[in-house]
């Protein structure tokens, strides 16, 4: 009798079992394919507001201003004359970053392509900045050693970019501005990466927040339960 009711019940397991796995399988397919998705449409939305004139200076979220005391001493320089310096090397600074933007598209894509099904589901369970960690973990590394090329001759021709990196690592000395902002190309560099993640942001919280307004029924379905 017990060995009957062993039998049924592993039975009936083995009828719901099958459906039960296809359910899975098909959820974790979508949340792939939804997550996916969210990253290039956060990607493109990032690289579409930064990558163009004024997509940095005339975003104040996003802006880059002198670090540390160089912001009270440009302060400074404006009262003594020489304004027009400062406004020139805030907006070198601010057009470089316009300029390497476009070139993350390639490598955020190929994040996108590679993301397996487990990030994806972490990305689906987790809060509102689990994309933009994900892109940072995935690409800020390579993307640092390609902006700063770019940075680089973006600034190099602006007579005010060697002072700044003489008076910046002057100011580490004395704790007035982080080591990592003492060079004007990988301050630069690095401020751009962070807007372009602050704003890859912006667009998960937007998903997530109404997955209806994407227009898209994967993203509702996988952000709307």
């Amino acid at each position: 009798m017990r060995r009957r009711q062993l039998m049924v019940i592993i039975g009936g397991a083995a009828m719901v079992a099958p459906s039960a796995l296809v359910w899975a399988v098909a959820t974790e397919t979508d949340a792939a394919s939804g997550i996916r998705l969210a990253l290039e449409r956060g990607a493109e939305a990032a690289i579409a507001a930064l990558g163009k004139t004024d997509g940095f200076m005339g975003n104040p979220a996003v802006k880059i201003e002198l670090p540390g005391y160089l912001k009270d001493g440009a302060k400074l320089l404006k009262m003594t004359g020489q304004g027009k310096q400062v406004d020139e090397l805030l907006l070198a600074m601010n057009r470089a970053a316009e300029a390497a933007v476009p070139a993350a598209r390639p490598l955020l894509l190929n994040a996108v392509k590679s993301i397996s099904v487990e990030d994806a589901l972490q990305i689906v369970k987790g809060d509102d900045g689990s994309v933009t960690r994900f892109f940072a973990g995935k690409t800020r590394e390579p993307l640092t050693a390609q902006f700063l090329p770019i940075v680089t001759h973006a600034t190099e021709k602006l007579a005010l970019a060697d002072k700044y990196n003489a008076v910046a690592g002057k100011g580490v000395g004395f704790g007035l501005v982080k080591s990592e902002d003492a060079n004007i190309q990988q301050y630069v560099t690095k401020r751009a990466l962070d807007g372009l993640f602050l704003m890859i942001a912006e667009e998960e919280r937007k998903i997530r927040k109404d997955p209806l307004a994407s227009g898209s029924a994967l993203l509702k379905k996988v952000f709307g339960a």
